[in-house]
């Protein structure tokens, strides 16, 4: 099925939103739940819909002006009331012209999670809503806890890095996770479609920013944590802290069974997340803590398992029983995410049976160790990878697979964490035979100053240009012609990675968006793309 971008519609400003009512919602309605100080408006104003970007408003809409990491929305006030806009919430009302409703809040992002939320009649009452979060491997697990609960009979929707989805419907998302109005219509559309459970991955960003703070979710997971985002969390303890909300939050809507906080116990972060929560017992005061990892302490835990190209066979041991796992997908790193799918299926009441089978039927998943169907005398493979941690697993996985050379391609995005750069490059040195340093999405930046701080990471680790000894790096910022470069020196035995992007179709190149696909990119170098 063809993606639908999410169009943008009268009522939501976000997604198209079926079996709403028609008629019009008063003020008062909105605003419950909402602290404000100062309304000017009537509380039983009728409003249209509900926008916090400007550009969405139409006449007799409600605009919440948030302040963003790299705009202000209160500086689009005058642009709202100028496309219709009725009333204005707001931490700053002094531009809200008479005549507009104004209603000031201390926090406006608060205030948009309660709006929301009303504004779509709490779509997620009979829900079960799952949140995961962590560095890597959100996307796989959310992959492997859908085709467990389908695999249950369950009719279920996904909010995540590759799309947005329910059965029969996908929407192409900008974000891993959106805004809190985008959020309460997704589930609203889902709900009034028959979906009772969904599944979400909650990036660093949006819980910095509280976009799931409306979200009572029975089981959150805690997959892991190592470098990334630091252009905007700026420190490994303000990330940790970014994530830990998930989990802060959990059990605040009063649920009458604790929802269950599915953890990575061989994750540092994961230990002092346990502790914070409660300590390391399996209970705490209003959280269920569900361990995994490798380690016996772990409730969820493999007894033994083994791992090669065709994928992973394994026996996991959990507190139901054991079960055997037999799964397409490649690496060790894809065991902890078969652990965290599974346990935080546990924790909504799925059987052990069912939860093997569900695992077992996923064949693979976009951009994750995908490897291209090309026609070619070598693997090539495709994979999200773009932070060290990330880097790192994939190439651990890969090593010990070739019998000849490693051939790694990637490069790393522009505007984004600069020192992650370098230890990339060294990464990428330190277990690969062959480098070809690219271009990711250099956005504004230079591709070549971005390409140049790989290159120290490289060179500092001991590799030097590629040469007759058929080992060494190179520099190709094109990242179709890297691609082209690195299918031209395989030889049977080597593997060919190309890291950074994944599933993505799209190449940001200043501040404009082109398509792009590595696995086109593939097929056209190996001659299966006309």
């Amino acid at each position: 099925m063809i993606p639908e971008r999410m169009p943008c519609l009268k009522r939501s400003g976000s997604i198209e939103v079926k079996g709403l009512p028609e008629e019009r919602m008063h003020l008062k309605d909105l605003l419950k739940g909402v602290v404000f100080d100062y309304c000017s408006a009537r509380h039983d104003a009728e409003i249209e819909g509900i926008a916090r970007d400007s550009r969405s408003v139409r006449p007799g809409w409600l605009f919440v002006a948030v302040r963003g990491a790299s705009e202000n929305g209160h500086a689009y006030i005058p642009a709202a009331v100028s496309a219709g806009a009725s009333c204005i919430v707001a931490e700053d009302i002094s531009s809200v012209p008479p005549g507009v409703g104004a209603v000031h809040v201390s926090d406006s992002r608060s205030a948009l999670t309660y709006i929301a939320t009303n504004f779509y009649g709490a779509p997620f009452q009979g829900m079960t809503l799952i949140g995961i979060t962590g560095t890597n491997g959100k996307t796989t697990t959310s992959y492997l806890i859908e085709s467990i609960l389908a695999a249950s009979g369950h009719k279920t929707g996904v909010i995540g890095t590759v799309n947005y989805r329910y059965p029969g419907k996908i929407f192409k998302g900008a974000n891993t996770t959106p805004d809190s109005i985008a959020i309460m219509a997704l589930l609203r559309e889902m709900a009034d479609a028959g979906v009772s459970h969904v599944v979400m991955e909650v990036s660093s960003h949006a819980l910095d920013q509280g976009r799931a703070d409306g979200c009572p979710f029975k089981a959150a997971v805690f997959t892991n944590l190592s470098r990334d985002h630091l252009d905007y969390h700026e420190s490994m303890d303000s990330y940790f802290f970014a994530k830990t909300r998930l989990f802060t939050n959990l059990g605040r809507f009063g649920r009458e069974n604790a929802p269950a906080a599915v953890i990575n116990a061989d994750d540092p972060r994961g230990c002092e997340l346990m502790v914070m929560l409660g300590g390391d017992k399996e209970e705490s005061s209003s959280v269920k803590i569900i361990s995994y990892g490798l380690g016996k302490e772990c409730m969820v835990r493999p007894e033994s398992y083994y791992v090669n190209m065709e994928g992973i066979r394994t026996s996991i041991r959990t507190p139901l029983g054991t079960m055997t796992i037999e799964s397409p997908l490649i690496g060790k790193f894809n065991i902890y995410n078969i652990l965290a799918a599974t346990a935080a299926s546990m924790a909504v009441d799925i059987d052990l049976n069912l939860i093997a089978s569900g695992i077992n039927l996923l064949k693979g998943v976009p951009g994750r160790l995908e490897r291209v169907p090309a026609k070619a005398a070598v693997p090539i493979l495709v994979d999200y990878a773009h932070s060290p941690d990330a880097l790192y697993n994939i190439l651990e996985t890969l090593q010990p697979l070739k019998s000849g050379r490693l051939i790694t391609v990637f490069g790393c995005g522009g505007d984004r964490d600069r020192g992650k750069r370098p230890q990339m490059g060294r990464i990428a040195a330190e277990m690969s035979e062959v480098v070809v340093i690219t271009s990711d999405n250099p956005r504004t930046e230079d591709p070549e100053a971005i390409a140049r701080q790989i290159e120290d990471g490289v060179v500092g680790a001991g590799m030097g240009p590629y040469g007759a000894s058929g080992r060494g790096y190179m520099l190709e910022l094109d990242r179709k012609s890297a691609i082209s470069k690195a299918v031209g020196i395989a030889v049977p035995g080597d593997i060919i990675i190309i890291a950074g992007k994944g599933h993505e179709d799209y190449q940001i190149l200043g501040n404009a968006k082109r398509h792009f696909d590595d696995r086109e990119a593939v097929l056209e170098a190996t001659g299966r793309l006309q």
